[in-house]
């Protein structure tokens, strides 16, 4: 085989991107199947560099025995000395061979099981390279729409972006730039299919990462995310260094990072509050813009009891209660908001219900703490991230 053969193999490598040693594998395999075709006899048909080392030579390994049983597999003790007077029973010799004795059917087979191999190698390579990308972001191209999915360009690799992985609110037109979070990556009959997201929380965790070289750098951490897509997430940030604002550097100068993701994002808007040890605090944070007037808390129930003022209610429950909801996602705690004069009342009535004779029958009216409200109870953790505060 010429130098030419080598150059096409180094094409295919660049090309598919793959290993040279698995090409020669695979053409050995494959003349190995038009050799047992030709002679309905398995021989071991191996690629070594010529004595020019510009191409590659044709072998047959054969052993060294002192009967010959097998022609394809043997050489005889006698011709092998011929060949070198140093070989010994036992040793394995190659034995050039040329493709004369193949015939069109040997040499139609040969083609089929490199095609095969390569196309096999080529899809076990995609299957590696994403196996290792799961929970990463990447940049892809929209290419086209069949019923409700979508499908997504990575590279040379089609991903897909299922419906449910989907935010409604969201153009999806042809040939945009968008970045997906890698969600899994499954083996199928056509080859391994990368499934992508872009509602999983860990995407906002994952473009943080991208715009703000103080998480990467492990200064500002990433506590907790909460996010309703395509409408509103909150994200929890700490530092490890007291010189370092965890919110500021988020936030970049003049809005620059964070403004930057909500673009991404298509206008989903961002809450980025500083987490803290102290729960009552980190509840205080969680529920801004609202202000909060007191936090207690029940360690025993992971509740809260929260009272903010009377024109603050509305904004600390948010639309459809999203804020409070985001709040409870993001601290994995049970919150419940009272105003200041709902508390005021239930501690008058509980004062009179303590004040008021048992003996006239009348039960004890329950205090604050021991009312039913209405309150939110976690329906999930944050994003699941390993240093995610909240359920598990």
């Amino acid at each position: 085989m010429n130098a030419d053969f080598l150059d096409a193999l180094r094409q295919i490598e660049k090309e598919k991107d793959i290993p040279m040693a698995t090409l020669i594998e695979t053409i050995e395999s494959a003349i190995a199947s038009a050799y047992k075709k030709a002679f309905s006899e398995a021989a071991e048909i191996r690629l070594r560099p010529d004595a020019s080392k510009k191409g590659l030579r044709l072998c047959c390994e054969k052993q060294v025995v002192e009967t010959v049983e097998n022609p394809h597999r043997e050489m005889g003790i006698a011709e092998a000395r011929r060949r070198n007077p140093a070989t010994v029973v036992g040793d394995t010799v190659d034995v050039d061979l040329t493709a004369d004795g193949f015939g069109r059917i040997a040499a139609q087979t040969a083609k089929q099981v490199v095609v095969q191999r390569i196309r096999e190698a080529e899809r076990e390579k995609v299957y590696d390279d994403f196996s290792e990308r799961v929970g990463d972001v990447v940049t892809g191209v929209i290419q086209r729409r069949e019923q409700r999915n979508c499908f997504v360009l990575l590279g040379k690799v089609e991903a897909l972006l299922p419906y449910s992985e989907m935010v409604p609110s969201e153009p999806c037109r042809f040939n945009d730039r968008v970045k997906v979070y890698v969600l899994e990556v499954k083996r199928t009959a056509k080859g391994p299919q990368v499934i992508v997201s872009r509602t999983h929380p860990s995407l906002i965790r994952r473009l943080f990462e991208l715009e703000v070289p103080e998480i990467v750098d492990g200064v500002v951490t990433i506590k907790s995310v909460a996010r309703e897509p395509g409408a509103r997430s909150k994200i929890a940030v700490a530092t490890s260094d007291d010189k370092v604002d965890p919110v500021g550097a988020c936030v970049g100068m003049r809005g620059s990072r964070v403004q930057a993701i909500v673009n991404e994002l298509f206008g989903e808007k961002i809450d980025i509050v500083r987490w803290n040890a102290q729960v009552t605090e980190y509840i205080t944070a969680a529920l801004s813009p609202a202000k909060v007037m007191s936090v207690t808390v029940n360690e025993e129930a992971k509740s809260a009891y929260v009272i903010v003022p009377d024109h603050q209610l509305s904004l600390a429950i948010g639309k459809e209660g999203q804020n409070v909801r985001l709040a409870v996602r993001l601290t994995g705690w049970r919150i419940d908001i009272r105003t200041e004069t709902q508390a005021k009342e239930q501690q008058d009535q509980a004062a009179a219900a303590k004040a008021a004779p048992v003996s006239n029958g009348t039960a004890p009216e329950a205090g604050p703490h021991e009312l039913a409200p209405a309150s939110l109870i976690p329906d999930g953790p944050g994003d699941g991230g390993p240093e995610a505060v909240g359920l598990h």
